[in-house]
C-alpha cells in the first residue's frame, strides 16, 4: 500500500477531508489493535480456518509485520490476494534522534495526517538524559513509548506546541497501538512503558484509549502498571475512567497552584475549576484504590516561585500522590522560558518540607525538538516551505 507523500499530507494536516477507505472491511476491524478472539472471527471470514486467528496474531504483536503477504506460514496464494489489505500499520516519514539515545518518530497515518511516537531509552549504567559516548554501545535496560492519542489537541495549553496547531481528530484504537509497534520495531527492543503524554488529550477520547490500553496489555503484553494515562484534568471524564477499573497509573497535568495561573496556562480550565478537579481526583483514588501521580510544567517566573509550591502543597494534603516537575522545554511561538536549576531545587525542597513526595523529571531529546508537537509542527513548516 502507497501512502500519500509528505508534501500531500500539507494539504491534508492545513484542511481536513472525509478520504475513502480503500476497503471496507478495514473499516469495519483494523488488524492491528483486534484481539485473537476477533482476528480468529475474521480469517474465518477469509475463508482461513480458525487456528489461522492465533497465528496472525503472533505475526502482528510479536513479528511486526507491515503486510499481509509477510505471513509466511499462511497459503502463497491467499497471501498474494491479500497482500494490499490495509492493516492499521503507519508510515515514517521522519525521524529525529537525540545525543541521549530519545528517539522522535513523525508517522503518516492512512488518511495522511501526522502525529509523533517516541521512544525513551534507559540505559544500564548511564544516567537519563545524559549523552551517550561517541562509539559506546551501552545495554539497553528500558524501552518507554510516549503515544498520542488525538492528532493535534483541543485544549489549547498557551506553552504546548500541540496546541497552537489545532485540532483534527482523535485517533483510533489501532493509530495508538501502531505507535508502540513501530517504536520496538525500530529500536529493535521490546517496550517496557507506555505512557499517554504525546499529542492530545486522552479523555477527550476515552474509548479508542481504553480499548488500546486494554490492547496494550493482552496482545502486545505490557502489564497495565506500566501504561501511564496522562490528562490536563477534565471532571467527570476522569470519573468515565475509573468506572474502567484499569490498573494504569493516572497523570493529571496541575501545571499551576491556583485557579488565576491555571486559566492562563489552559484556558479551557475556565470551564473546570481546580478544586473540582482535585476532588473528582480524590473520588478516583477511592474508586479505585490507586495513586495519582500530578505533573507540574515549571515555568520562569510564572509558577516557580516558593509561595507557588507552598501553595500547591496545601492543595495536595491528604493524597497519597507524588509530584513531577518538569522544566520547561521552550518553543518559538511563545517567550515562556525554562527555570534556573536553583529555581528547580528550591520549589522542590519547598514541597520535601511539606511532606510531598516530588522529583525532577528530566527533559529528553532535547535536541530533536522534544517539546510535545514541536517535531511534527516544525517538520510541516520544513515540508510547506522546501526553501526556508
Amino acid at each position: 500500500m502507497t501512502l500519500p507523500s509528505p508534501a500531500s499530507a500539507i494539504a491534508s494536516e492545513l484542511s481536513v477531508t472525509n478520504q475513502t477507505v480503500p476497503n471496507p472491511m478495514l473499516a469495519a476491524m483494523p488488524l492491528v489493535g483486534a484481539s485473537v478472539q476477533d482476528l480468529t472471527a475474521w480469517v474465518q471470514t477469509q475463508q482461513q480456518p480458525a487456528y489461522r486467528g492465533r497465528q496472525l496474531h503472533q505475526w502482528i504483536y510479536q513479528k511486526g509485520i507491515r503486510s499481509l503477504a509477510d505471513v509466511t506460514v499462511f497459503p502463497k496464494a491467499w497471501r498474494e490476494a491479500m497482500a494490499e489489505f490495509p492493516i492499521g500499520r503507519s508510515q515514517i516519514v521522519h525521524r529525529a534522534q537525540s545525543l541521549d539515545g530519545t528517539v522522535k518518530f513523525l508517522l503518516q497515518l492512512q488518511d495522511g495526517q501526522i502525529i509523533e511516537a517516541v521512544g525513551i531509552p534507559t540505559f544500564k549504567g548511564v544516567q537519563p538524559g545524559a549523552a551517550l559516548k561517541p562509539g559506546s554501545q551501552p545495554v539497553l535496560d528500558r524501552l518507554t513509548v510516549c503515544v498520542s492519542s488525538q492528532v493535534g489537541c483541543p485544549m489549547a495549553c498557551d506553552f504546548c506546541a500541540t496546541g497552537k496547531g489545532g485540532f483534527k481528530r482523535n485517533l483510533e484504537r489501532h493509530e495508538i497501538v501502531d505507535q508502540i509497534l513501530t517504536v520496538q520495531e525500530e529500536v529493535g527492543h521490546r517496550v517496557s512503558n507506555v505512557v499517554f503524554m504525546g499529542m492530545g488529550e486522552p479523555l477527550l477520547n476515552v474509548e479508542n484509549v481504553v480499548g488500546a490500553v486494554r490492547s496494550i496489555n493482552q496482545d502486545i503484553g505490557i502489564g497495565q502498571r506500566f501504561i501511564t494515562i496522562s490528562t490536563v484534568g477534565i471532571p467527570g471524564h476522569i470519573r468515565r475512567l475509573a468506572e474502567r477499573q484499569l490498573q494504569a497509573t493516572l497523570a493529571v497535568s496541575l501545571h499551576a497552584s491556583n485557579q488565576t495561573v491555571r486559566e492562563q496556562l489552559i484556558p479551557t480550565a475556565r470551564q473546570y475549576p481546580l478544586d473540582a478537579l482535585l476532588q473528582e481526583c480524590r473520588d478516583y483514588v477511592n474508586l479505585t484504590g490507586r495513586r495519582v501521580t500530578f505533573e507540574y510544567i515549571v515555568l520562569a517566573g510564572v509558577n516557580d516561585h516558593t509561595e507557588h509550591a507552598i501553595e500547591l502543597a496545601h492543595h495536595l494534603r491528604g493524597f497519597q500522590t507524588h509530584v513531577n516537575l518538569i522544566p520547561y522545554n521552550p518553543i518559538s511561538e511563545v517567550d515562556y522560558q525554562r527555570p534556573s536549576e536553583k529555581q528547580l531545587r528550591q520549589f522542590s525542597q519547598a514541597l520535601r518540607d511539606r511532606h510531598i513526595a516530588v522529583s525532577i523529571r528530566r527533559s529528553r531529546g532535547l535536541e530533536a525538538d522534544a517539546a510535545c508537537g514541536q517535531l511534527r509542527a516544525n517538520q510541516l513548516q520544513r515540508w510547506a516551505n522546501p526553501q526556508s
